[in-house]
């Protein structure tokens, strides 16, 4: 692999240092605060816990966050991490929790403005409903959890050495465990920018184990965060474990548990699973504000216990930070892609070429889009975001979700139906007879919209409908996905653009 992939990767490696500097507090702070384990014990467990998630749980989370702003070329990846690492880590400096998911976002829209690419509200909403209940979901559970507690641990008159000795080992078992959602939930805001490209070859292990290039990417990022929490975790915890609210052992046990329930609620694709299952709503799968779920945690136990005792001024100098985090990175973001792309003339983007047709019209149209001012643009292609964008905002006041949907439709995506090769289907996602019918009838056709695609497989086949029933609509999409991915025309070398 070319040397120069490694130095690109390495604003990556350093902004998993920053977020495990600054996110050790949020699994562990409680626990070496309250005196109860040693630092150097409980970075060495989270270091651990903290690389099986990425490695093992980290695929979950990464999708949402690329459909945000999908960055295509390595150079802007760069980029955005390095400025996302300098955010996070002036925070750090400044002993305040940030957010690094907040950070991220702020990054990946600075990218967005910069290159004229739109950005997916859709994912941003979802992420934004992500910050606003999560802290509120970890306070609920903060509070009852410690009520629960209260009525009845407490009331059992345990000895108090014996007493200690449980608690010490319940903060290494939720310590561990956050730690483990902390890696899993967290490992695409550290890497998710550089997984699309096949940076790394598959690593088969003894013909046993297959490791995927992409979990040697969630790899090297798990052990930058374990490095990051080793080397600088300890200075962040005194801001919220003194600061904000003293926090006892149990206090802090309960934290710490009320913190990973909710990543788990935001991670798990089993309860995500379980729940569509059961017809049930579920929570949406996006990397998550750690810090924003332990503070909210920490409210909720100290609203339970003394709601006087909770240092609101801290608690509102933790907010300033969490609105400076994504705005000062989408800031050095724009800044730094300035740079890369004029001065060391860096490719921060791979142009990706756009054309309006007749049937991208109709379809803006069934959605109520004015397309009325499109027309001479017919069969017209554009291979720049910006000149695209221009051409649009010039015609007509599209706002950001118009603007948003004719990129959509208009991108050009090719595909090359082969029907020979559904056998590579995964089992689990074999195809019924008359979807297999269906694509030997359009054996060899080719097409240059997805939207042209999607017409031709899945329209007027009842198979590739939804059924109301959530997991089976969730599968059917997830088969859709397959197959797109299985017939679209790609480079086959997408390791060699930088």
């Amino acid at each position: 692999m070319d040397i120069s992939v490694w130095f690109f990767i390495s604003s990556g490696l350093f902004l998993g240092w920053s977020l495990g500097a600054n996110h050790a507090v949020n699994v562990f702070g409680t626990a070496v605060v309250s005196k109860m384990v040693k630092f150097r014990t409980a970075a060495i467990i989270s270091g651990i816990f903290v690389v099986l998630g990425s490695v093992f749980s980290g695929a979950g989370t990464t999708k949402t966050l690329t459909d945000l702003g999908s960055i295509n070329a390595i150079a802007g990846s760069f980029s955005v991490a390095l400025a996302v690492g300098i955010s996070v880590t002036l925070m750090t400096r400044a002993k305040l929790p940030v957010s690094t998911s907040q950070a991220v976002i702020g990054g990946i829209i600075g990218w967005n403005i910069f290159t004229g690419s739109p950005t997916d509200y859709n994912s941003l909403s979802k992420i934004l409903f992500s910050w606003i209940a999560s802290p509120i979901i970890a306070a609920i559970f903060g509070f009852l959890i410690f009520k629960l507690i209260k009525k009845t641990v407490l009331k059992w008159k345990i000895h108090l050495l014996r007493l200690d000795n449980y608690t010490r080992i319940g903060l290494i078992v939720v310590g561990a465990l956050a730690s483990y959602s902390l890696g899993a939930n967290n490992i695409a805001n550290v890497m998710g920018m550089f997984a699309s490209a096949p940076l790394f070859k598959d690593l088969n292990v003894g013909n046993i184990i297959v490791v995927s290039s992409v979990q040697q990417l969630f790899l090297l990022g798990g052990l930058a965060i374990a490095f990051g929490i080793f080397t600088y975790g300890n200075n962040v915890m005194e801001t919220v474990g003194t600061d904000l609210y003293k926090i006892s052992p149990i206090t802090g046990f309960v934290v710490v548990f009320a913190e990973f329930i909710v990543l788990f609620l935001f991670t798990s694709q089993s309860l995500e699973a379980f729940l569509l299952k059961n017809n049930l709503p579920a929570f949406p799968l996006v990397p998550l504000s750690t810090t924003q779920a332990f503070i909210g945690a920490v409210i909720g136990v100290g609203l339970a216990k003394d709601p006087l005792s909770i240092n609101f001024k801290v608690l509102g100098k933790i907010g300033i930070g969490w609105v400076v985090a994504p705005l000062s990175a989408g800031l050095i973001t724009f800044i730094s892609l300035f740079f890369i792309q004029n001065v060391f003339e860096q490719k921060i983007i791979h142009p990706v070429p756009y054309q309006i047709t007749t049937s991208v019209i109709t379809k803006l149209n069934t959605e109520g889009i004015n397309t009325e001012k499109l027309n001479d643009l017919l069969d017209k292609r554009f291979t720049n975001n910006k000149a695209f964008l221009n051409e649009l905002k010039s015609r007509y006041d599209y706002n950001s979700e118009h603007i948003y949907s004719i990129y959509k439709y208009a991108l050009i995506d090719s595909f090359k139906i082969d029907s020979l090769r559904i056998n590579e289907l995964p089992v689990n996602y074999q195809l019924s007879i008359a979807q297999k019918v269906k694509l030997a009838e359009l054996h060899g056709k080719s097409f240059s919209h997805k939207i042209d695609f999607e017409e031709a497989v899945f329209s007027n086949l009842p198979d590739w409908r939804f059924s109301g029933n959530k997991l089976i609509d969730k599968e059917v999409e997830e088969k859709k996905i397959l197959i797109e991915e299985l017939f679209r025309v790609t480079n086959k070398n997408k390791s060699n653009n930088f």
